[in-house]
């Protein structure tokens, strides 16, 4: 199988319209790195439910897409929780060529 190429990614509160209940604040991320490993900052925390909001779209995020795709234009996505309005953007970092034989 050939290697093939997948973005690094980042996933940063941009911003919280109501009041934080997770704990989290603005500017606090994740980084999505090597295909599949979640890294924190020290220290820091990231709330499941967030996570869940945004996790379906993260494997679509890491590759190439079509110039028109919708995914490829929007990076925003909102927190399940009413209260919070937590906006949270995806952005890409580097890309990486991985070897799909280490992967699966």
């Amino acid at each position: 199988m050939p290697d093939f190429q997948l973005y690094d990614l980042r996933v940063t509160v941009e911003r919280i319209e109501g009041r934080s209940v997770c704990g989290l604040q603005v500017g606090d991320y994740f980084d999505l790195t090597e295909s599949c490993r979640l890294r924190l900052p020290p220290g820091k925390h990231f709330c499941i439910y967030a996570l869940s909001a945004v996790l379906p779209l993260l494997a679509a995020k890491q590759r190439a897409l079509a110039a028109g795709d919708w995914l490829e234009r929007d990076s925003l996505v909102a927190c399940p929780n009413p209260d919070e309005r937590l906006i949270m953007r995806v952005e890409r970092l580097a890309q990486r060529t991985l070897d799909s034989d280490d992967l699966t």
